[in-house]
């Protein structure tokens, strides 16, 4: 079992049915601190009856990875929806537990997701018609310079609805990520070329200042790389003609790596710091107004997260933390 999913809490138990390890985000999942739950019975730990306890028990000793919702009564006037994945640790009976409510916050639902993915599809096939259309006509040497400036519009936009499907795309994928340790240096550059065009119209650069000996970290880039790029190009556009981004790699809390962004341009009306990381809830994401939703949503997915906030000059500062 893996603990690596935010706000899980892994615990072991006897054949008595009694907690002997308990690990992870205890006191956001089960309200107690781990060293509070040590040698409880398992139904108190967990807010079930005894009898729940031991059917959990069993199927844990099956060690299938079974999956189990729960509806624990964890001393609040509501019950709590719980997810457990149940196995063997160690040769103990034990269970990844998550609170769904926790889980589910900001995720997209179903409908949405299935829908986002099918019109990302739909639509991405004839726009690759339209862009090797577009580009054939470029390579034709007798068009005027008017026509050849037409093109490049075309292409621009052409561009523009790629990076919009990808993040729509992303945005509603439930898939588990293929992660891997990478260069974070790296994975900058490769989604600053993917806006490389558009910088260079007008003439903005993304300079990168980067701490000595970073540890890798470990991402999906290829997941990654569309999102980031959305929000380096966000940032790039609110930003004057033959200015620059300006990133910066450092050390974070152990086993984390950060990249902080900021963006002088943007401004967060109190009435949106809420909203700021939901699809279409601030004016920070530009747009679509995808762009911080799906990114939130692909680091979250990985292990990380991305928090913004005022800085002391005009303006924000976004800082993601990637785990290592």
């Amino acid at each position: 079992m893996n603990a690596h999913l935010l706000q899980a809490a892994l615990l072991a138990w006897s054949p008595g049915l009694r907690v002997t390890r308990a690990q992870g985000d205890c006191a956001a999942v089960l309200r107690r601190p781990a060293e509070e739950l040590l040698d409880r019975p398992l139904h108190l730990v967990l807010g079930v009856s005894p009898e729940r306890a031991r059917e959990l028990d069993a199927l844990a000793k099956e060690h299938r990875r079974h999956v189990e919702f729960i509806s624990s009564q964890l001393g609040g006037e509501d019950a709590t929806p719980l997810r457990l994945t149940l196995g063997l640790e160690e040769g103990e009976s034990a269970a990844c537990v998550q609170d769904l409510n926790a889980l589910l916050e900001g995720a997209p639902p179903v409908q949405i997701s299935r829908l986002s993915s099918s019109l990302s599809h739909e639509i991405r096939n004839p726009l690759s018609s339209v862009k090797m259309a577009v580009q054939t006509l470029a390579r034709n040497t007798g068009l005027s310079d008017r026509d050849r400036r037409r093109l490049t519009i075309a292409n621009r936009e052409i561009r523009t609805m790629e990076r919009m499907l990808w993040l729509l795309s992303e945005y509603g994928r439930d898939t588990t990520p293929n992660l891997d340790a990478h260069a974070l240096r790296s994975v900058l550059q490769e989604a600053t070329g993917m806006v490389a065009l558009e910088l260079a119209e007008r003439r903005i650069d993304v300079r990168v200042d980067e701490e000595e000996d970073l540890p890798r970290v470990r991402v999906d880039p290829n997941r990654l790389r569309p999102v980031l790029a959305q929000v380096l190009l966000n940032v790039a556009m609110a930003q004057p003609e033959d200015s620059a981004v300006e990133v910066a790699l450092r050390r974070g809390p152990p086993g984390r790596v950060l990249m902080v962004l900021k963006d002088p341009a943007a401004a967060l009306p109190p009435e949106e710091s809420g909203t700021l990381f939901e699809p279409f809830g601030s004016r920070l994401a530009r747009g679509a107004g995808l762009s911080l939703a799906a990114l939130r949503r692909v680091m979250m997915g990985q292990g990380g997260d991305v928090a913004a906030e005022g800085s002391a000059e005009p303006g924000m500062v976004f800082t993601l933390t990637f785990a290592t």
